[in-house]
């Protein structure tokens, strides 16, 4: 019988485990201490918990769909505008710097980054508004937004291994349904540990504080990854310049996208060092609150912006129509491609007694924005 020294010896993962027992912030989350899985499974000799975890929100479809996603210019043809791809890996980066030097768990901050977009519908915000909009129009009680959808994909739509859902653990899944970066206000964030799972697809909808400081940390992120990278595709677009903005906001956040994440980044660290809570302070919390509600009035609902949003409206409705049609007839309609395509979604869905409804919203939340596109031509062209 081997000694509990020669079998970590012997299990890079119970090595790595031990590490994150002797360096971590006594607050962060160890992966030896994770609350576990829907369905139980045995450990991975190399990797940890969270290790895993990654792989596979890396390894999904959804995932890989993510390149060709909005962030906030639709289907966008030029290579310098930012994806939602993009989006999540800086989000991820600037967790992992934060949390690298707050002692927090880099690998449960990763696995939440990559993975808290996973849920957005085609067309980003807007289409989300839209899908929203046609179940309520169709008599559903069901809510769509992209938090929620975000754990619907990776407990019941993604597939691993052949198998329907990731699998991922209780601190992933509740950092990806909690992430919402569209509190503008927060300047401050305390873990909500005494979480049940039945708490977290109710939370992503009334935006609870994330279990876990990781979690909290990467709801942040969103918020501080997208402020300025935002501003440099708006002024590729001729909507906003960094040199629009009023000088005070400026002198106090930055005068580009790297000086004011630069500022934000050193903000949390200096507020979050020694506390249960990731924290900004309230002079840097103000000014991003207020820089986000400027992007949003010249962004956001910029008159152009909102006239292509019309143009998303008219697609997802047409879409929703098609797809829906289709679904009750209970067979495909045609031999057209987007009657075939769906109906071959339909026989893989996990949910064979799924509502009409939700299954046609879950694939039309799968689409990209080319694709969206390409299915609107294609079964309304004339």
């Amino acid at each position: 019988m081997l000694d509990n020294e020669e079998t970590s010896l012997q299990c890079p993962r119970l090595q790595k485990e031990r590490v994150e027992r002797n360096s971590l912030n006594p607050r962060a989350a160890l992966s030896s201490q994770s609350r576990g899985r829907l369905r139980p499974e045995s450990e991975c000799a190399v990797r940890t918990a969270y290790e895993r975890d990654i792989g596979r929100i890396i390894y999904s479809m959804p995932f890989r769909r993510l390149r060709h996603k909005t962030q906030v210019f639709f289907d966008p043809q030029n290579d310098h505008v930012c994806t939602r791809m993009e989006h999540v890996l800086y989000v991820s980066y600037l967790a992992e710097t934060i949390g690298g030097a707050l002692g927090l768990n880099r690998e449960l901050t990763r696995a939440i980054a990559l993975g808290h977009d996973i849920g957005h519908a085609p067309f980003g915000h807007a289409g989300e508004v839209v899908l929203d909009a046609l179940l309520h129009s169709y008599g559903s009680e069901f809510i769509f937004r992209h938090e929620r959808h975000g754990l619907r994909v990776i407990d019941i739509l993604s597939e691993h291994k052949s198998v329907h859902g990731l699998n991922l653990t209780f601190e992933v899944r509740d950092g990806i349904a909690s992430h919402c970066g569209e509190q503008y206000d927060e300047i401050m964030l305390t873990p909500k540990r005494d979480k049940r799972e039945e708490d977290l697809a109710k939370g992503a909808l009334t935006h609870d504080p994330p279990a876990t400081l990781e979690g909290c940390l990467v709801r942040f992120t969103d918020r501080i990854a997208y402020v300025g990278r935002d501003i440099e595709d708006a002024t590729r677009s001729g909507l906003l310049s960094f040199e629009e903005l009023p000088y005070d906001l400026r002198s106090t956040l930055g005068h580009n996208n790297s000086e004011i994440v630069n500022t934000l980044v050193n903000d949390i660290v200096q507020n979050s060092t020694g506390r249960d809570a990731i924290a900004m302070s309230e002079r840097i919390g103000r000014a991003l609150q207020r820089l986000i509600e400027i992007n949003v009035d010249r962004i956001y609902k910029a008159p152009r912006v909102k006239r292509y949003e019309n143009q998303v409206r008219n697609v997802l409705e047409g879409l929703f129509e098609y797809y829906l049609q289709c679904a009750e007839q209970g067979e495909p309609n045609s031999k057209e491609m987007p009657s075939v395509a769906f109906w071959e979604y339909v026989e893989r869905h996990p949910e064979q007694d799924a509502d009409p409804l939700r299954i046609v919203t879950d694939y039309i939340a799968g689409m990209t924005d080319p694709y969206a596109n390409r299915m609107f031509n294609t079964i309304y062209g004339m």
